[in-house]
């Protein structure tokens, strides 16, 4: 077993296939701690061995005024996909070769739009019920 590298919390899904995208699997997705251990990645009960993947491809995205990470993992015919949170780990080396990309900026400036705008129809919408 190999020694801790970097501990976080994150979403995981393996129904996304290939595609970075918004979508329902997201919100269904386990959530747990991604250790990044000097020989594997381990999330719940998923074990990725470094010398299994294939291919691993770091993508940043804007969030809110930050930049979070989806890291997509090909391994043994799978393919893993972590939300991750913003956090300066990700910016520098990693125990695996990765490849860095930024996906459509205009496709997740539109998806943070529309979060914002029911978040506040949200709140909108509580507070007008309150006051009644």
């Amino acid at each position: 077993m190999g020694e801790l590298i970097h501990k976080c919390m994150a979403k995981a899904t393996k129904k996304e296939g290939n595609d970075i995208k918004c979508s329902i699997n997201w919100a269904l997705s386990k959530r747990g701690a991604l250790s990044v251990m000097s020989d594997s990645l381990k999330c719940g009960d998923w074990s990725i061995p470094y010398s299994d993947i294939e291919e691993a491809t770091l993508c940043s995205m804007p969030w809110l005024f930050m930049t979070a990470y989806v890291l997509r993992i090909k391994s043994k015919g799978q393919i893993y996909q972590f939300g991750l949170n913003p956090g300066r780990f990700w910016k520098g080396e990693l125990p695996f070769a990765v490849k860095r990309e930024q996906p459509n900026k205009v496709y997740w400036n539109i998806i943070n739009a529309i979060r914002f705008i029911i978040f506040g129809l949200l709140i909108f919408w509580i507070f007008s019920n309150l006051v009644r």
